[in-house]
């Protein structure tokens, strides 16, 4: 059964990566480590077999059995919202009712992708989900999966069920938009991390994201100086995380994510292919690059980086 209303849930939320064993095979004690982990660090909840946990390259099953340890390990101590998204509605409707009966407080999906639907099918789509579960549905607007339009946004809505949206574009005006008009009780998460203070300065309540995985310290730090109205200083948490962001996406990011946490003791293990691995070599490589960019940005307080 659900803790935490959807109103609740704030704050700093890592896109939790799954963890696999070198052969591919989910790895329960490596998430259970993870989960662990974060949960010592302080982040605020989290938000389980997304994109960043590479939902889309596991069977359902698997996706079950991930949210049914991730939770398990939780045990209420933060709110978990897990994506149900799928390519077709009825493994959606049957992720989610998986999700509801392991102890989510809520769920969440991108639109329906791979074909090219209607503005009625997506509504239907995200109808049909929250139809079938009592807990609250976050809509999802990333390019990756197809933008949703912000007339939609709000049609949505008004869906029983839909409490709010995990947003990954670049038009954070909108993130204020949707809250004047739709009230504050309906819950914004900003989803792009290289963006996260303008999310947050933009009237979003928390943040989603996988490099919360890797460094939630500084986003950590970063929300906090935004709650009280320190700009200056969140400002330059978001240089210090870029930095580290912006060299990882140029090499394979996956990878550099779940491989730099063994160094602080919390292995995430592998990615499923077609997403690339890091060899010890190309892995030694990346360390040094982040050492200079710790050193050079005045980074501090970062497990993963202090550890190299």
């Amino acid at each position: 059964m659900s803790k935490y209303a959807l109103s609740d849930i704030k704050g700093v939320l890592p896109a939790l990566v799954t963890c696999f064993d070198e052969s591919g095979e989910f790895d329960e004690g490596r998430q259970r480590a993870l989960v662990r982990w974060l949960l010592g660090k302080g982040v605020d909840g989290f938000y389980l077999t997304g994109s960043t946990g590479e939902s889309f390259m596991m069977t359902p099953a698997e996706r079950e059995r991930v949210v049914e340890v991730v939770t398990d390990e939780v045990a209420g101590k933060v709110p978990v919202i897990v994506h149900v998204g799928a390519i077709s509605t009825k493994l959606s409707v049957q992720l989610a009712r998986q999700a509801e009966r392991a102890g989510a407080d809520a769920i969440s999906s991108v639109p329906p992708i791979y074909w090219k639907y209607s503005n009625d099918d997506v509504y239907g789509y995200y109808k049909d989900i929250c139809d079938s579960v009592s807990i609250p549905m976050v809509i999802y607007n990333v390019p990756l999966a197809g933008l949703v339009g912000y007339d939609l946004i709000k049609r949505l809505s008004g869906i029983e069920g839909v409490g709010g949206i995990k947003y990954t574009a670049s038009t954070h005006y909108e993130i204020m938009r949707l809250k004047e008009e739709l009230g504050k009780d309906y819950v914004i998460f900003s989803g792009a991390d290289e963006m996260a203070m303008s999310g947050l300065s933009f009237g979003a309540d928390g943040i989603i994201g996988s490099f919360y995985n890797m460094i939630p310290e500084l986003f950590i730090k970063l929300y906090a100086a935004v709650r009280a109205g320190d700009l200056p200083a969140a400002a330059e948490f978001q240089r210090q995380a870029n930095a580290v962001i912006f060299y990882c996406l140029d090499h394979h990011y996956f990878s550099v994510m779940k491989r730099s946490l063994g160094w602080v003791g919390a292995d995430s293990g592998w990615c499923r292919k077609p997403i690339a691995n890091l060899d010890d070599a190309a892995l030694a490589e990346v360390k040094a690059a982040l050492r200079r960019i710790r050193d050079e940005n005045g980074i501090t307080g970062v497990a993963v980086l202090d550890a190299i």
